[in-house]
């Protein structure tokens, strides 16, 4: 039995019609890269699944000969890039003609050419990522593996399948995917595609920032996105697309007193976020944090080092950091920056006296994302004292408890002011002016405040009762 034959009995059924379409043209056919990859390290995903074919000639008329096929398939095709695609159930079906690619040296746009299969498999980004399974009636499901992509396997090791200065010269991206890659299976590069890669790392700048941000956020949704990071690092990447987080590295020092090293403080406060179940926007949050420490660094000789301001500092800098990156500037980006400005308020309430109104404000703030402004804290204590971790644990278990209990008498998290404009121009006769927002604005401040309790007709009192004071101050 071939290993081919071990695969889900859907793909094979894909994998038959697509050999016999295939033979009908006079046409060979392989699947080749992440699917083969993915099937030696039993990483294949179950529902939704793309499976790349190649073949040598136009990917399209193949495909086009496979959609007619399969029944009830959809077929999309993009002639500008050669390639076409069908759709059938949860299979994903991408077909490309074997090609040859490279860049220009200044150039995003690659150069594509018609080519062989051994063309097609030189161009390969990685070993592991060369590998093809033959779909051809003469030696169907035999596995083809010209640049011992296997052994790379076994031995968790990242190779470029020629020199890696004209892998990475053909199509820069290919550093970025190597160390995505690395991170993402937990492997090793290899020295000399790692040095070829710090040589190189200024040539990341001819790629587009969309392609650059789609492989980081890969890395970033790693199982430890650290790795990958270290990688960006030493290689000189990070400096090259993100100097911002790059600036965060090094540890100054004044009369023997030293701070942590942001940049691995921010590294650990991602990996403990995503131990934490924490999405990609939080993961963001984790990594901004404290993006504007280097900045606002001060030393006094009375307290040490301090940072006062970075938070603030920090949310100012997200959304243009966030549009030169190419990430989203709508309510992502808002949610990120909300996060950041506020990751140093709740260890500020731990306090046995702490008011109801602090609590409220922080409640008000952060809304419904309290719970993930939490979790980030939570994630922020890198200290290896134990206890000093314990004890700040023990610090936000109380400043949650004292969040539910405020939250179940004043219901602020999906707060909204208990009067509309609407209602207050018409009780107090005027038009649509700042005095409007100036009485909304109070009653917020006296809910929050705790003078008046969360409800319309408390709100609506309060307002009749200054509405003197309101209309005298317009």
């Amino acid at each position: 039995m071939k290993d081919i034959d071990n695969i889900p009995k859907e793909h094979q059924k894909a994998f038959r019609i697509i050999s016999a379409a295939a033979a009908s043209l006079g046409k060979p056919v392989y699947v080749i890269g992440g699917y083969v990859r993915d099937y030696y390290l039993n990483r294949l995903k179950k529902g939704s699944i793309d499976i790349d074919f190649v073949t040598v000639g136009s990917g399209i008329s193949l495909a086009k000969e496979v959609s007619r096929r399969i029944k009830g398939s959809s077929l999309a095709v993009y002639k500008q890039f050669g390639t076409a695609q069908v759709k059938s159930g949860e299979l994903e079906l991408e077909f490309v003609g074997a090609r040859k690619e490279s860049y220009r040296r200044n150039s995003r746009k690659p150069i594509v050419e018609d080519g062989t299969l051994e063309d097609d498999q030189l161009r390969r980004d990685l070993t592991i990522n060369a590998l093809s399974w033959s779909l051809n009636e003469e030696n169907y499901g035999e596995l083809n593996d010209p640049f011992n992509g296997m052994k790379d396997l076994k031995n968790k090791l990242i190779r470029t399948p020629v020199d890696p200065h004209q892998t990475f010269s053909d199509d820069p991206l290919r550093m970025m995917r190597a160390i995505r890659f690395a991170s993402q299976l937990d492997f090793r590069i290899y020295e000399d595609t790692f040095e070829a890669i710090t040589e190189m790392s200024s040539r990341i700048n001819i790629i587009s920032k969309e392609r650059i941000i789609e492989e980081l956020n890969k890395i970033i949704r790693s199982p430890n996105p650290s790795l990958g990071f270290t990688m960006l690092f030493k290689t000189g990447l990070l400096e090259e697309f993100f100097p911002e987080m790059h600036k965060l590295h090094g540890v100054k020092e004044v009369d023997g007193r030293r701070h942590k090293d942001n940049f691995w403080h921010t590294l650990k406060v991602l990996d403990n976020v995503v131990k934490l179940g924490g999405d990609l926007w939080l993961r963001w949050a984790a990594i901004m944090h404290d993006i504007a420490k280097p900045p606002t660094q001060r030393f006094h000789p009375e307290v040490g080092w301090t940072f006062h301001g970075h938070d603030a500092l920090g949310a100012k800098w997200t959304p243009k950091i966030f549009r030169r990156l190419g990430l989203p500037l709508d309510e992502r980006m808002r949610y990120v920056r909300k996060l950041v400005r506020l990751h140093l308020r709740p260890i500020a309430l731990v306090s046995e006296e702490v008011s109801d109104s602090a609590i409220r404000r922080l409640i008000y703030e952060a809304g419904d994302d309290i719970d993930d402004l939490m979790l980030l804290c939570r994630a922020d204590i890198t200290s290896k004292n134990d206890s000093k971790v314990d004890q700040y644990n023990k610090n936000f278990d109380y400043v949650e408890k004292r969040i539910e209990e405020v939250e179940e008498k004043d219901r602020l998290r999906k707060w909204k002011n208990p009067l509309s404009g609407d209602e207050i121009m018409e009780a107090l006769n005027i038009k649509p002016s700042r005095t409007v927002g100036d009485i909304k604005d109070a009653v917020k401040e006296a809910i929050l405040n705790g003078e008046i309790p969360n409800e319309h007709d408390a709100a609506f009192e309060y307002m009749m009762n200054n509405k003197d004071k309101f209309l005298n101050n317009a």
